[in-house]
C-alpha cells in the first residue's frame, strides 16, 4: 500500500515538473511570437512604402499603348501651316 502511495507521489512530482516546464516553454513561445509580430509589422510597413513608391513611379511611366503609325498621306493631311504651330503644340501637349 505504501509503495502505491509512493508511486502516486512520484507521478504527481513528475506531473508538477512537466507542468512547470510547459509553462516556461509557453512563456518563451509567447515572447518569440511577440517578437515575430513586431518584425512582421515592420515588413508590412516596408512593403506598403515600397508599393507607394512604385505607384508614384508608375505615374511618370508613359502609356504602354503604342500610338498609331501614320503613313505619308496621313502625315501630309495632318500637317498644318506654320501659323498654326502654336495650336499644334497645344494639341500635342494634350496628348
Amino acid at each position: 500500500m505504501i509503495s502505491d502511495f509512493q508511486e502516486l507521489s512520484d507521478k504527481i512530482d513528475q506531473l508538477a515538473e512537466m507542468t512547470n516546464a510547459l509553462r516556461r516553454e509557453n512563456a518563451q513561445l509567447r515572447q518569440a511570437n511577440a517578437a515575430l509580430v513586431v518584425e512582421n509589422m515592420g515588413y508590412q510597413r516596408r512593403l506598403s512604402e515600397a508599393a507607394d513608391r512604385v505607384q508614384a513611379l508608375l505615374v511618370h511611366v508613359p502609356s504602354l499603348v503604342p500610338e498609331p503609325v501614320l503613313d505619308e498621306d496621313e502625315v501630309a493631311s495632318t500637317e498644318q501651316p506654320a501659323g498654326d504651330a502654336a495650336a499644334a503644340a497645344e494639341k500635342e501637349e494634350v496628348r
